[in-house]
């Protein structure tokens, strides 16, 4: 089910945001058929916020036209996703070691937090706020490095990211290995290494690319009827 609105944002920005939620969380499957009219009643709105929503949602390579069927949820992509951890093998280690000389005592304590939620859902289980978590900690490090453009450019790549994450981060042991590599990497930064937390990151990301790839190749891909 979709999640409820709320009233923070404009309402296009809402629907965009709930649509994109449940494809991420993947009660959207896959494949799954996608009407505006259907959309719009369960979310409750009109039509054309709708429509907006999955322009940009099209734009961003998360929905697809295929004909007769109309829009249609894209299925994983394991050349997407290996085009990613390229991108980041360039962007993150240089955001760790950018970010390592730019932490103030307010971000230290932001970081603290964010380690905190991530072992409070490692110990609680609960899939969706140890994904949360996991991109909140790269998010928190991509704002520190400086570079404006980072953050802006790797937020819609992590919406791709969050599609595998859940499967990624299910069963004993695995988030709890996430997290432990979190914190040496924060450990680096918060010690101003900037070296070693470019090299922690790096590590990092190697692990986690095989991880999603894992998940990415070995799930069947469903095919879009034409």
């Amino acid at each position: 089910m979709i999640q409820t609105l709320t009233p923070t944002a404009s309402l296009v920005e809402r629907t965009y945001q709930a649509i994109l939620d449940a494809i991420c969380q993947g009660t959207m499957a896959p494949g799954e058929r996608l009407t505006q009219n259907d959309i719009a009643e369960r979310l409750a709105v009109s039509r054309q916020p709708v429509g907006q929503a999955l322009a940009l949602l099209k734009a961003q390579g998360f929905v697809a036209e295929t004909g007769r069927r109309g829009l249609v949820v894209v299925p994983l992509d394991p050349t997407l996703f290996r085009e990613i951890y390229e991108l980041r093998a360039a962007i993150d280690p240089m955001a760790a070691r950018l970010a390592a000389g730019r932490l103030t005592i307010e971000d230290e304590r932001a970081g603290r937090e964010i380690i905190r939620d991530g072992i409070r859902a490692c110990s609680t289980g609960k899939l969706d706020a140890l994904v949360q978590a996991d991109v909140d900690f790269h998010t928190w490090m991509y704002q520190l490095c400086g570079n404006r453009l980072v953050p802006e450019l790797m937020g819609n790549y992590w919406n791709h990211l969050r599609r595998a994450m859940g499967e990624v981060l299910h069963g004993a042991g695995k988030a709890q290995l996430v997290w432990v590599e979190h914190q040496e990497i924060f450990r680096a930064l918060t010690g101003r290494d900037g070296e070693r937390a470019a090299r922690l990151t790096q590590a990092h990301l190697e692990s986690a690319a095989a991880r999603v790839m894992a998940v990415v190749e070995g799930r069947e891909r469903v095919p879009i009827a034409r």
